[in-house]
């Protein structure tokens, strides 16, 4: 692991900061009139996703996080853990639903995601920005119906519901975007 200072702060760079990690959402270098130059910044906890400000003299030093990318397929669900296998060492790697978070309820068989390691510890998931899921059951779609802004619930094969036009019909294959959870288009 190396050493960063905040003259080298990009956007996405994951640091040790307290004994946690933080990866860089927004940076801006400031120098004011008076006084020594500082760098205001916005991070996001990798462990939970909170989004913090905070302020650092010029020139601080931090701890550099090696954040480890594997790819991984999606094999089953066991009531609330995730099974997938390790693309490269075929390991099977166990994630609880609490970890993965709502993009759990996208997650097909046989589905490649990308792993975040850190330390060998998987800290976070990141799945394609589209899937396309088949529509199980949703209510008949009644033409003029638009009173309630032209929407209807749909259950997904994963079991997620979702809010879906009045045109899509159960058995229709659709396209979600994984980062809202919100109906992009007919697949």
């Amino acid at each position: 692991m190396g050493v960063i200072s905040t003259n080298e702060f990009k956007t996405g760079i994951t640091l040790l900061i307290d004994h946690e990690l933080y990866a860089i959402v927004e940076y801006q270098h400031v120098k004011p009139g008076k006084g020594g130059a500082f760098m205001r910044t916005k991070l996001r906890r990798v462990k939970d996703g909170n989004v913090i400000e905070r302020t650092f003299r010029a020139g601080e030093k931090f701890e550099d996080a090696y954040i480890e990318d594997r790819k991984l397929q999606f094999l089953y669900r066991a009531t609330d853990t995730f099974h997938f296998m390790d693309q490269t060492s075929f390991e099977d790697v166990q994630i609880q639903e609490e970890v993965i978070g709502p993009p759990a309820g996208f997650l097909k068989e046989n589905m490649e995601i990308t792993g975040n390691f850190y330390n060998g510890e998987l800290i976070g998931l990141q799945l394609p920005i589209f899937v396309d899921l088949q529509v199980i059951e949703t209510e008949p779609g009644i033409r003029g119906d638009t009173a309630k802004s032209g929407t209807k619930a749909a259950k997904l094969e994963t079991g997620v519901s979702i809010q879906v036009p009045l045109f899509i019909e159960p058995g229709g294959m659709v396209r979600i975007d994984t980062r809202t959870g919100n109906y992009v288009s007919r697949a």
